[in-house]
């Protein structure tokens, strides 16, 4: 029996109630947003649309593709706090980041700085770049809880004469926090030294995100929190040589300057583009983005103590972890001991508890410690919280060698 505070279920204008409005498997509790989110049905149904006006008149459609986009950019930068010629189109973050890292040159002895919280695919990427110029990548140690002031001072300590670029997530991913990513850059422009954010969960979660970010170039996904359909990204940058970046693609766009070549990649599927404002406006207008931000906060505090109850009885220390710089809709809460020590252990628990429990999950790995990284939409409701407890708790018990104890009844 739980004592936490037990939310309601969200209704929207339109729907009775907010899970209803996806069309998300009723058998699956859905406890992993921020992964590759969800798509409202009424965005599936607009993208379908565009998708069967492309079949039945191809010619009618990719001739006019980039008059589409254009339109699309100026409907949706604005959602980021950026103009849409600022503003290009991108499958995805990790795709933003490319296109950045191919548009820039190091020389033999030069560094790019990251952090122990950034992303995966984007270090890689960043790894990639320093290969081919001779130059090193070097990691920011950034303690979990360590207040902004120390990250910002962290990064001062860390530069030097022979940093180039600095790449910085505004909300990390393994770790859910905000990141004073507008203090960084600037510190790094006095230096001479260039940023790129990764604005990957920051659409949505943060108001004008791109705008109020910093730094040289910003990326963010538009398939997570806005729930448009996946492969779905905007790339924003002000930078007096953004004419240098260029799409994954080389098309008939080639001889256009940023961001028009953008608008022309043959044949690939821009409905995921051109349906992002329909889901952007669908969340505004069924329930108003301030008004998402708030709630889903709620929804996640509710949600994290929901489970860390469940846990609390088995663990040396407290499961939550209250975070300096929160973000609205994430939440971590710590395994026991030994619990998904590394990446791969975190990954392999999300796809063992998702077989035999049928629980989306996301677990993330920081500095030897498993977490549960909680993520809510409007969708979420209680039953999943507790539905976690039930199902999952127990599993995660059995496999950290926690005995559980067994419940006798008084006669």
């Amino acid at each position: 029996m739980t004592t936490a505070t037990t939310p309601a279920p969200i209704r929207l204008k339109s729907h009775e109630r907010a899970r209803d409005a996806w069309p998300l498997d009723r058998n699956i509790v859905h406890l992993n947003h921020g992964s590759f989110g969800a798509v409202p049905t009424a965005v599936v149904a607009h993208q379908d649309e565009l998708r069967r006006r492309a079949d039945l008149t191809p010619v009618g459609w990719f001739p006019r593709i980039a008059d589409h986009l254009r339109e699309a950019r100026e409907r949706t930068a604005p959602f980021v706090g950026a103009h849409a010629d600022d503003s290009v189109f991108v499958p995805n973050a990790s795709a933003a980041a490319t296109v950045v890292y191919n548009a820039l040159r190091l020389e033999a002895g030069d560094e790019i700085l990251v952090t122990d919280h950034g992303y995966g695919a984007v270090t890689m990427g960043a790894q990639r770049l320093a290969r081919r110029f001779g130059a090193g990548v070097r990691a920011v140690e950034l303690p979990l809880l360590a207040p902004d002031d120390e990250v910002v001072q962290r990064f001062a300590d860390a530069l030097t004469p022979r940093t180039r670029l600095i790449v910085i997530d505004q909300i990390t991913s393994p770790t859910a926090r905000m990141l004073p990513t507008r203090r960084i850059a600037d510190l790094a422009a006095e230096r001479g030294v260039r940023t790129l954010v990764d604005g990957a969960h920051g659409p949505g979660l943060v108001r004008d995100a791109a705008a109020v970010a910093g730094g040289d170039w910003w990326f963010g996904n538009l398939h997570k929190w806005p729930c448009a359909p996946r492969g779905s990204a905007l790339l924003v940058t002000t930078a007096s040589d953004r004419d240098e970046l260029w799409p994954l693609i080389d098309s008939w766009g080639a001889p256009e300057s940023f961001p028009f070549r953008f608008d022309t990649q043959g044949t690939i599927d821009a409905t995921t583009y051109l349906s992002t404002p329909a889901a952007i406006d669908f969340i505004e207008d069924e329930y108003g983005w301030d008004a998402a931000r708030t709630t889903m906060a709620e929804l996640a505090d509710a949600g994290a103590e929901i489970i860390a109850e469940a846990l609390r009885p088995f663990s040396t220390e407290d499961p939550l972890t209250p975070l300096p710089s929160p973000v609205p809709s994430m939440r971590l809460v710590r395994l026991p001991d030994g619990m998904g020590a590394t990446r791969e252990e975190a990954d392999a628990l999300r796809m063992d508890l998702f077989d035999q429990t049928g629980v989306e999950t996301a677990f993330t790995s920081f500095r030897g410690i498993g977490y549960f990284r909680l993520s809510v939409h409007l969708y979420t409701e209680a039953s999943d919280f507790h539905a976690f407890a039930e199902r999952c708790v127990p599993q995660i018990l059995q496999r950290s060698g926690i005995r559980i104890p067994t419940a006798t009844t008084v006669a």
